[in-house]
């Protein structure tokens, strides 16, 4: 799996971890991600949910047993937005 075509995917179930962060309170989140906006992930936790700024974080998403880190500034945007920036710069 390549990083570029995770864009593509719908992150509504993925677990991830937040392993970077420019407020440091978001390092370590971790749980499944419930909800997304155009500059957010929603993640459920074991201590309730928890906003995240996709823009201010790095992000360490788990597909199986394969953990793929990448930049939330990359992931700014709806998803049917990426797809189509995916698109033109494909």
């Amino acid at each position: 799996m390549k990083k570029r075509d995770i864009l593509k995917y719908e992150f509504i179930g993925i677990k991830v971890e937040v392993v970077d962060a420019k407020n440091k309170a978001n390092i370590g989140i971790e749980g499944k991600v419930v909800d997304e906006t155009k500059n957010t992930f929603v993640i459920e936790t074991e201590k309730g949910k928890k906003r995240v700024i996709k823009q201010n974080a790095v992000f360490e998403f788990r597909f199986g047993k394969q953990r793929v880190r990448i930049d939330g500034k990359l992931l700014v945007g709806r998803p049917e937005e990426r797809l189509k920036r995916e698109i033109k710069n494909g």
